[in-house]
């Protein structure tokens, strides 16, 4: 029987030797808590099967009661966090192209987290406090069904003259070329553009004032299993994503993370923006075939 596994076309280009830090990302650390866990449990903490919320003050001894009961799985978490790591795994060797900025506390969870961000070659440097925990996101599965519990904590806590303003860490940032920070929910109400239409959005988004006027402004909108929308100047490009037999998708929760990381991951490279959709509908297929943001050790991706 034929694979639906993503294979891309190879295509020769001019390979950019990659230095260490050339990627840069900053953002909500979370360490992410994954096990399968039973009714009993969910039904202590207020949980549906099927949902993703915030912790609020009764699911405060949640994390620790998973971690007692329950056999689970780390790994290094939050958005923007899974996209350089992800990004680090499109690229695989030099280690540490990927940099990661944000706030974690000092505690058990804290250490897990910098050892899992070491594990995926990520150069993580945390801004390390007292005063949260650090972030987790609990993943309670029940057969198909993931209920997410995330408790940013300390991830609220960065203070950047602390931390982003230190010389050694200042260093990093300059060393970059390329720069990411996700968090930018709800973009197109918040900008007062009055549509629903992607296309529209992309085009109003194109057109925003923009500092740098020797560099052409590129919008690159996701839309799940819909095409993706690209805009350069006047042109609206769209893409296909990769198909999939449904049968084969686990988990869609990190697919537009491992989009963006697959999308930096050839940007960081020089490639073309077309190349950068590829790679990025490529990881975000692989990603949703697997529970949480998580990936076989290789990408099979040229």
């Amino acid at each position: 029987m034929a694979s639906d596994k993503p294979k891309a076309k190879r295509i020769k280009l001019d390979e950019k030797k990659l230095s260490q830090n050339a990627l840069f990302g900053m953002g909500n650390p979370l360490l992410d808590i994954s096990a399968v866990v039973d009714k009993d449990f969910l039904d202590k903490y207020g949980l549906k099967t099927n949902d993703q919320i915030l912790a609020e003050e009764k699911h405060k001894e949640m994390f620790e009661e998973i971690v007692k009961k329950f056999k689970v799985e780390y790994h290094a978490g939050g958005a923007t966090q899974n996209s350089v790591k992800v990004a680090q795994w499109m690229i695989q060797e030099p280690h540490n192209v990927a940099t990661f900025f944000g706030c974690i506390g000092k505690d058990k969870f804290g250490k897990i987290l910098k050892e899992k961000a070491e594990e995926a070659h990520v150069d993580a440097h945390y801004y390390e406090q007292s005063e949260e925990p650090t972030g987790t996101c609990a993943a309670c599965i029940t057969g198909n069904n993931r209920s997410l519990v995330a408790n940013l904590a300390a991830a609220n806590c960065y203070k950047k003259e602390k931390h982003l303003d230190l010389e050694e860490n200042w260093k990093l940032v300059e060393k970059a070329q390329v720069y990411y920070i996700a968090e930018a929910a709800v973009f197109a109400q918040e900008q007062g553009f009055e549509t629903e239409d992607v296309e529209e959005i992309a085009k109003k988004a194109q057109s925003l004032p923009k500092e740098n006027k020797k560099r052409q402004r590129i919008v690159v909108l996701t839309q799940g299993k819909e095409r993706t929308i690209m805009t350069k100047g006047d042109e609206v490009e769209t893409f296909p994503v990769l198909e999939i037999d449904q049968s084969k998708i686990v988990d869609t929760t990190g697919a537009g993370d491992a989009f963006v990381g697959g999308f930096l991951s050839q940007l960081v490279q020089d490639k073309t923006f077309e190349q950068c959709i590829r790679a990025g509908h490529y990881a975000a297929n692989i990603i949703i075939r697997h529970a949480g943001c998580t990936f076989p050790e290789k990408p099979d991706f040229h």
